[in-house]
Formats: structure tokens, sequence, C-alpha cells
């Protein structure tokens, strides 16, 4: 594993002014862009860490007409807006007390004090914006290059002190680990899984989606339930079943998907999928769709009848969760019903239920047929008027 970071993104013209705003010495890359530039994936968030307090950074990028916004200002985060995307820079920090949901922090002034207090060993890798000198104070290199997911120091120590970061592990474990896993780390999750308890279910609600998106979660979510932490944030889930989706997603060559892959792992009950909706504060329209998703049968009809009546989107969800061909839907457009209650009216049907029921009666017809053209919807019309 190299310890110089080199990435066209660190090239930036932004990102040298704000470097260059900050002053020599006072900021190092950290986190996710070291990680993944390392690791050669696409770098998403660029994070920055200054022994700078945060009316000070405020400060010198108001000088440097970079405009700021103070998002974490109580936990010593700033915000620069760049043309390239926003950047959060964050004070040098330790912690003072936590409970496992939130930790009282005070500003530090050592860079190892700052990556003593981060999750995982590969979490905690600094780089030099000028000279991409990798920094790295327990082990995270060479973890990166084995795909070894470790905590830092004591794994238990590290969940006590938050306790989201036993998901937050499962979800590491299945974007960046390999088997076998760290036996401490995996220990001390079956050991404190009880701890998840405590924490907002929208928490768990989110990072449990941030896991099912991932490219492949099924094994992980699998090791999940031996180790007795899936049950104690999801008991109704079948780990099978979202095994069985994902390589089926795979066959059918669909993007992956979390709300479905959500819907995969609950018994087709739209009252249960509603209730786990509620639990993890999903939002009306994730909640709707898993609901959709939870009234699934055995076997699914026409596929394109079935996008008529629920959608692409739920379609999908549906034909993919029972094992069935999606290709029906491939380059094919919903189209629109070509007929209308003032159309009935005009035929001399009056006003009324009557025109509601031929209306319906025209339009299952034209689904049946598959979704013929308007000289045929008339055609039906007046078989029915005859």
């Amino acid at each position: 594993m190299a310890e110089v970071l080199s990435a066209e993104w660190m090239q930036r013209e932004d990102l040298a002014a704000l470097i260059a705003a900050l002053g020599a010495g006072n900021a190092r890359y950290v986190g996710g862009a070291v990680r993944d530039t390392l690791l050669g994936i696409a770098v998403k968030d660029i994070d920055i860490a200054t022994p700078l307090v945060p009316a000070e950074v405020i400060d010198r990028l108001t000088a440097a007409q970079i405009r700021s916004v103070p998002t974490g200002i109580e936990h010593g985060t700033v915000t620069a807006i760049l043309p390239g995307g926003p950047v959060e820079i964050t004070t040098l920090r330790h912690d003072v007390s936590t409970d496992g949901r939130r930790a009282t922090v005070a500003f530090a002034t050592e860079w190892q004090d700052d990556a003593a207090r981060r999750d995982f060993t590969i979490n905690a890798l600094y780089a030099d914006p000028a000279s991409g000198a990798v920094f790295d104070w327990f082990g995270g290199l060479a973890d990166l290059s084995a795909r070894r997911l470790r905590f830092i120091g004591d794994a238990r120590q590290r969940i006590r002190e938050d306790h989201l970061r036993i998901l937050r592990y499962f979800r590491f474990q299945a974007r960046f680990g390999s088997q076998p896993a760290d036996p401490e780390a995996e220990s001390a999750c079956t050991d404190l899984a009880a701890t998840l308890k405590g924490l907002s279910r929208e928490r768990v609600g989110m990072e449990m989606l941030n896991l099912l998106g991932l490219p492949d979660p099924a094994p992980t979510v699998q090791r999940m339930a031996q180790l007795a932490v899936l049950p104690v944030v999801l008991p109704e889930a079948d780990p099978a079943a979202l095994a069985a989706l994902v390589a089926h997603e795979a066959r059918q060559g669909i993007a992956p998907d979390a709300i479905r892959r959500l819907a995969a792992l609950l018994p087709a009950d739209p009252a249960l999928a509603e209730k786990v909706a509620s639990r993890f504060r999903l939002s009306g329209a994730q909640k709707k769709r898993l609901t959709l998703a939870a009234g699934r049968g055995g076997a699914e009809p026409n596929a394109r009848a079935l996008a008529y009546r629920l959608g692409r989107e739920g379609a999908l969800d549906r034909l993919l969760l029972t094992g069935a061909d999606t290709g029906a839907l491939n380059g094919w457009d919903i189209p629109t019903f070509p007929l209308k209650g003032g159309d009935i009216v005009a035929r001399g049907v009056g006003a009324g239920p009557d025109v509601a029921r031929i209306l319906r009666t025209v339009e299952t017809r034209w689904v049946e047929e598959s979704f013929p053209d308007a000289a045929r919807v008339e055609t039906i019309l007046s078989e029915l008027l005859t």
C-alpha cells in the first residue's frame, strides 16, 4: 500500500485556495477521502481536519472570500462551499465524555489525539495536502492493504463510546472487509448488541439502509444474524430471502436498492412492513413503497400490467422479490389510458356511476389486451354500449 496520496481531485484549484486560506500545516485530508483514494475508489466527500478553532477557520475563509456555513459548530465543524462541492473542516478533537449515543468533546492540538477518537483504523488516515504524505498511527495502511477491518484500540471501548459503531462495523465490513473477520470486533459486537436498543430508531434505520444499499450485503446480514446482532434491530428479518433477491437482481442486471432489500428481509405482510417503516422513521414515500412490496403474492401477473397498476418501481420490486423476469419492462414506457369519462358521456351515457363502471370495464379490457391503441379502445367501448 502506497504511503503517499495522489489523485486528480487533489489538484482542484478551489481546494488549493481553501488549503492556502487555512495556512501551511493547518490542514490534512482525513477519513474516507484518504481511504478511498488509496483503494482506487472514487471519492464522494472530502473532509479536512485542522488544529484551528472554528472561529479562526471562519475568519480565514471569509478573508479569502470563501463562503462557509457553521454546519456543526458545537462539534467544531465548518463547511466550506466550493465550486467543486462542499468540504467539511473540523477542528481536532478528543472525547471528554460519552454515553453511547452522544459525545462531549474538547478541541485538541495533536493530530494523533484526533485520530484516537475515530472508529476504525482505516478511517484514521490523514494526508498532507502539499506532499501527499499519509499519517497512520494505528496500522490503518496495513489493514487497508489486507482488507482487514479493526476498531482502534479496544473494540468494546469504542462501541461503548458510540453504540451505532456496531452497525457501522458491519457496513464497513461489507464494503471493505475480507473473511475471516476480526474476531475481537465480532465478539465485541455480539457482547454489546443489546446497547443498540438505546439508540434512536431513525439512526438505526438509516444505518441499516446504508448497509442494504451496498452491492452484496447478504453475507454480512447473515453474519449479523449469527452473531445475535440482527435480531436486536430487525427481529422479523429472514437473511436467506435477502440472498435470493441479491442473486436475482444480479441476473436481471438491476441496480441495488436498499428499500427493496429491506422488503426482502421482511415477510409478505403489509401491516408488518408499515410497522417496521414507522419504527425506522422512513419517509412517507419509503413507507408506501415498503408496504406495497409487502403485498406481493406467490406469482406476480403480467409485468406490464403490474407496472401500469403499481408504477415501474413498485412492479420491479414485486417481480424481483418473487423471482420473476423483469425484461418486459426494459425500454417500455407506461402508457396513458386513452379514454376519459367525458368520452363516454359524449356517447349518450348519462353522467353518474354508469360512466365510472364502463370506464373501469374498458380499462380492464385494455390492460388484458396489452394496451392497444385508441382505435381499439373505441371498439371496446362500442361493444359495451351496443
